[in-house]
């Protein structure tokens, strides 16, 4: 049987078992020991267990669930509160007022959560109710809050990127980096963007009070447990003083301790925060070691080798392969979460971009940005989930909402294959690594 008929075959039985309600990670598992039964000579026994062993077992995904803690931890605190307080007085100045709350808050939570949807939960929880309650249009505070939301997967410490940095073996601490610069372009495009649709819906944004200079920079004073957490995180994996396991931990400790200094450690917050890391961390791990198993099959198979030797003899080039992988992620990003895209796709898909000359580690922040254009398309978008739970909207008004965000997105794509030095630079002077 041709090797076409083979991927068609798997890609079909993925598919049907997606469409059945099978979990994810399953799906990938049964997908992979369908291919060695089917396809290949290989005893499918032995060889699961190696790829379950492999998948899961991997020093740097201790750092998983430990971010995944640490976000966890700060989701339960007031930090987000503080934040909106103390960023309000002084954004309020610029043109879109405090909607660009929703933009900074959710790009600093970014940098100590690692997940887009904790993100987005975050900081909605305490923006939502006061933008609405103050006037500004529903389209603008829930259009920026879901974009910038998908901050939560680029700005560093990304759980995408401990799972592509993973699979694909490159450097999670270079990964992180790698997300530093292109996070805080993207951070400046979506503030540009609110300023644009400011001034469209001029007509309907409630006037705020003008602070003086002196009261808004006191009231930054709130934002400074966060930062001091992202440069205690972040500046310890540049320097190279930590390794992202151990930058995590710090993290962990860190966020205990501002819950602890505002009061609001408790054992039944330390319990539930933990037993949400432990939920997420299983999620995760169930569908790495699902993957493991489906990339174990496909090199049995030879379907990405074959792959990669076609894509070089037809001459494709970069820019068309990116062009093309785009639209794929687009239409799986109507089906699927992030980290289903990232371990569905990795194996096939990084063999033949190593053919081509691209670099993985800029492929990395390429693919976490098209995840995060994921986070926000109906109908199975993670962050119009988030925003229906904390609204009541209708999943498909949100998403209409942040349209123009993803052309956002789109537009930092295009700019990161233009200057691919956004995703190189920073990751080339860091300390160790």
């Amino acid at each position: 049987m041709s090797l076409l008929w083979e991927s068609l075959i798997l890609v079909g039985l993925l598919f049907l078992l997606l469409a059945l309600g099978v979990y994810v990670g399953l799906a990938l598992l049964l997908v992979g020991l369908a291919g060695l039964a089917l396809f290949t000579t290989a005893p499918p026994g032995a060889n699961l267990a190696t790829a379950l062993w492999s998948a899961t077992s991997g020093w740097s995904l201790a750092a998983l669930p430990l971010f995944v803690w640490m976000g966890e931890v700060l989701y339960r605190s007031r930090l987000a509160q503080g934040l909106f307080q103390g960023l309000s007085p002084l954004l309020s100045r610029l043109p879109g007022g405090l909607l660009h709350v929703n933009v900074v808050a959710s790009a600093l939570f970014a940098a100590v959560i690692g997940s887009s949807a904790a993100t987005t939960a975050t900081v909605g929880r305490f923006t939502l109710p006061e933008l609405l309650r103050r006037g500004y249009p529903k389209p603008l505070a829930l259009g920026s809050l879901a974009g910038a939301g998908t901050l939560g997967f680029l700005i560093p410490p990304s759980v995408i990127m401990i799972v592509y940095g993973v699979m694909a073996e490159v450097s999670v601490a270079r990964l992180f980096m790698a997300g530093v610069v292109p996070g805080a372009v993207l951070t400046l495009l979506f503030m540009l963007l609110v300023a644009l649709l400011a001034f469209l819906y001029r007509h309907q944004l409630p006037r705020e009070p003008r602070k003086p200079l002196r009261q808004s920079l006191v009231g930054l004073l709130s934002v400074f447990p966060v930062l001091f957490l992202i440069l205690l995180v972040l500046g310890s994996i540049y320097l190279g003083v930590a390794t992202p396991t151990e930058a995590a931990a710090i993290g962990v400790a860190g966020s205990l301790l501002l819950a602890g200094l505002n009061r609001e450690l408790s054992p039944r917050m330390f319990f539930e925060s933990l037993m949400g890391a432990i939920r997420t961390t299983s999620m995760i791990g169930l569908i790495l070691a699902g993957a493991g198993v489906l990339t174990l099959a496909m090199g049995f198979t030879g379907i990405p080798r074959a792959l990669a030797t076609w894509a070089v003899e037809a001459g494709i080039t970069p820019v068309a392969l990116i062009f093309f992988l785009s639209l794929v992620y687009i239409v799986l990003g109507w089906f699927l979460d992030g980290i289903s895209i990232v371990v569905l796709t990795i194996s096939v898909i990084l063999p033949v971009v190593k053919a081509i000359g691209v670099d993985p580690l800029w492929f990395g922040v390429y693919l976490v940005i098209m995840v995060e254009l994921a986070q926000i398309t109906p109908p199975v978008g993670f962050n119009l989930f988030v925003i229906q739970s904390l609204t009541g909207e209708d999943l498909f008004h949100i998403a209409r909402y942040a349209l123009p965000f993803m052309g956002v997105l789109l537009l930092m794509v295009v700019l990161l294959m233009l200057f691919p030095e956004l995703a190189t630079w920073l990751p080339r002077t860091m300390t160790g690594g």
